[in-house]
């Protein structure tokens, strides 16, 4: 013999207000694409610092972003690579000295990077 086929039971009665709806989630904000060359933590040091000082040495730099001095070649050459920075090499004495400057394309692109992490908090701060 065949089974009754089950029905399924509403939790509220007709006098009861409808259930409430699921709220859909606000279209996300738009956001901006970060320049990925500076975003990175220790080279956004890099052009950071050297964007208040005129130029500073390598060992200002590692002091300063208290890093090693292999992480800080490898990060500065990319900004380098970038025409981020530029890199200048000589003796002073006998003593080897690399100097950083910040370049104008540096400058531009700090200046950009912080108008889109501006946009950031502007998005998060209006949710």
């Amino acid at each position: 013999m065949a089974r009754p086929a089950m029905r399924e039971r509403s939790t509220h009665s007709p006098e009861d207000p409808a259930p409430a709806r699921k709220m859909q989630p606000a279209p996300a904000a738009e956001l901006p694409e970060l320049d990925r060359m500076i975003h990175e933590r220790l080279r956004l040091g890099i052009v950071s610092a050297l964007a208040i000082n005129d130029c500073l040495s390598f060992n200002d730099l590692k002091r300063l972003l208290k890093t090693t001095d292999g992480n800080l070649s490898v990060h500065a050459r990319k900004l380098e690579d970038a025409d981020y920075i530029r890199c200048t090499k000589f003796f002073e004495g006998r003593v080897p000295r690399t100097e950083y400057r910040l370049t104008p394309a540096g400058r531009k692109a700090l200046e950009e990077y912080l108008r889109q992490m501006e946009q950031f908090i502007q998005v998060t701060r209006a949710t």
